[in-house]
């Protein structure tokens, strides 16, 4: 039987502004990617995160990005590879300050926005991201896009990798995702990304917006969880993969 992860992105409110439904996603999801502070979120919202994803009993990982609030992480930045190390080991020991505190433990880390799909294509700020998540810890999963550069460094380093695929957003002909930029980057029908996503679990493919199919491993699915239907869809990824017969766990 095909078994694979629900990831979701959470803790990404800060100050006054609220985004997402964290405490609802929840019910649906097996491992959280828990903003530190840099793309979003801030030490009371980090806490709050903690204390519900523990409390439902979802693995927790730390969700590091650019430090760029107001871009909220989604624009490049020409970092080199040792600010990439430095931001991550920095959000990695934010995060395990408030789990430690709240009697948990770190699952995976999971690179943000620009920096999670600049890894993606490039070796050195991947190696530099993966160094960054061994030496915090070398127990801890990488999160990575299935096939990038972010998951050979992982692999590379001794790491235990989680190949990630995505529910909603489409595909390019290597593999990458469509840029955000683009009008037909995500994937606004219900059943059409459920299909998609049942496919990559069960086939390992993935039809791109070339035509052709892509080779791809799915350890774990990314659902956001900032739509303005996050929360029926969520609910319609999990009940449809437990149809397909895909039991839906965590890693650890």
């Amino acid at each position: 039987m095909n078994k694979v992860d629900l990831n979701c992105d959470l803790g990404e409110s800060f100050g006054a502004y609220l985004m997402g439904n964290d405490q609802e996603i929840l019910d649906y999801v097996t491992s959280v990617n828990v903003a530190c502070g840099f793309h979003a979120g801030d030490p009371t919202v980090m806490r709050k995160t903690v204390q519900l994803a523990l409390g439902k009993k979802v693995k927790i990982g730390a969700h590091p990005g650019l430090q760029d609030l107001i871009g909220f992480g989604r624009r490049n930045m020409n970092i080199s590879p040792q600010e990439a190390y430095d931001i991550v080991v920095y959000q990695i020991g934010a995060l395990n300050g408030f789990l430690q505190s709240e009697g948990g433990s770190m699952q995976h880390v999971k690179p943000h926005g620009a920096l999670y799909n600049m890894a993606a294509k490039n070796k050195e700020l991947s190696m530099a991201i993966a160094e960054a998540v061994y030496k915090v810890n070398p127990e801890l999963i990488l999160f990575g896009l299935s096939g990038s550069e972010l998951i050979r460094a992982g692999q590379a380093i001794g790491l235990q990798t989680g190949s990630e695929v995505f529910a909603d957003r489409t595909y390019q002909h290597d593999g990458s995702l469509t840029s955000r930029l683009e009008k037909d980057a995500l994937i606004e029908n219900d059943d059409v990304a459920v299909a998609q996503v049942i496919r990559m679990v069960k086939e390992g493919k993935v039809l791109s917006q070339q035509g052709s199919d892509v080779a791809l491993k799915a350890d774990t699915i990314c659902i956001h969880g900032d739509g303005a239907h996050a929360l029926s869809f969520a609910r319609h990824v999990r009940e449809s993969l437990q149809l397909s017969e895909i039991t839906v766990k965590s890693f650890s």
